[in-house]
């Protein structure tokens, strides 16, 4: 059963209208959630805001947005303000241009969302522009507000439906440039390469939601059951200490063909 829309408006182009209901592609549901509770008492506990000098709880009919301009020294910016700026309509995905797909790198990527037509009325339009992005290998991008902000948002076609992926903003991303420029351009020899190249071909897989299992929710998951059961928890295994450095420079040629020979004999280093 498909998971119900968490939102739904329309998809426009130029004059071009259809009913769309989007949910995210993505979903943390399953991830155990803890809550805080006082030992003492067995309670949870409360979060509230509270007045950073006084220390007195703050109302909720009293706490507002502040732009700080230094220390202690705010602009205050009224919801009525905040909303101003927002955009007119929240149910509207209105695409505005197209770009070339592959001109849109995967840092700006955010969030995806799947976009499907509401209803059978509107599986015609929504299909065109669907199959249209496609056949010019171009996305759409419009804005949107999603979660309380305002973003914009990319138009992918993808076999059926349409994926909406949120961006970064410009501020958001930060260049690879600034960070990959110290590097020097050593060339490795082919050698080394066409080691490398046994490695990988020895360890290629293909693709499966298993490679991404999340380890540490299945512990917790066991420990959680073994609560319930009273029995005591599995012992946590002790942590390797990290090797001590050795003072000779191993050849990388010698560690490569180390590695090729182990992973021959199925012991993987």
């Amino acid at each position: 059963m498909a998971p119900r829309s968490f939102w739904k408006g329309y998809l426009k182009l130029s004059l071009v209208t259809c009913q769309v209901a989007m949910v995210p592609a993505t979903s943390d549901r399953d991830k155990l959630r803890f809550h805080t509770l006082n030992r003492a008492t067995g309670n949870r506990v409360e979060s509230r805001y509270v007045d950073a000098v006084t220390g007195k709880p703050v109302r909720e009919q009293d706490e507002v947005k502040g732009y700080p301009l230094g220390e202690d020294r705010f602009v205050l910016m009224e919801d009525e303000e905040l909303e101003a700026v927002a955009l007119e309509s929240t149910r509207t995905i209105d695409i505005q241009m197209f770009v070339p797909r592959d001109s849109i790198g995967w840092i700006w990527l955010d969030k995806p969302h799947y976009l499907s037509p509401d209803d059978k009325v509107a599986e015609e339009a929504f299909s065109v522009i669907r199959d249209a992005m496609a056949a010019t290998r171009t996305v759409g991008i419009s804005r949107l507000v999603l979660y309380r902000r305002e973003r914009s948002v990319m138009l992918e076609p993808r076999g059926k439906g349409i994926v909406v992926w949120t961006l970064h903003y410009g501020d958001e991303v930060r260049h690879a440039e600034a960070y990959f420029s110290g590097i020097d351009g050593h060339k490795p020899a082919r050698e080394e390469i066409a080691l490398i190249g046994r490695l990988i071909k020895e360890r290629t897989r293909d693709w499966g939601p298993d490679m991404v299992g999340d380890p540490v929710q299945k512990k917790l998951k066991a420990i959680i059951a073994a609560k319930k059961k009273k029995a005591p928890p599995p012992k946590a295994k002790p942590q390797e200490k990290p090797q001590a450095k050795s003072g000779n420079v191993v050849s990388i040629m010698d560690a490569l063909r180390k590695s090729v020979e182990a992973e021959k004999r199925g012991k993987r280093p």
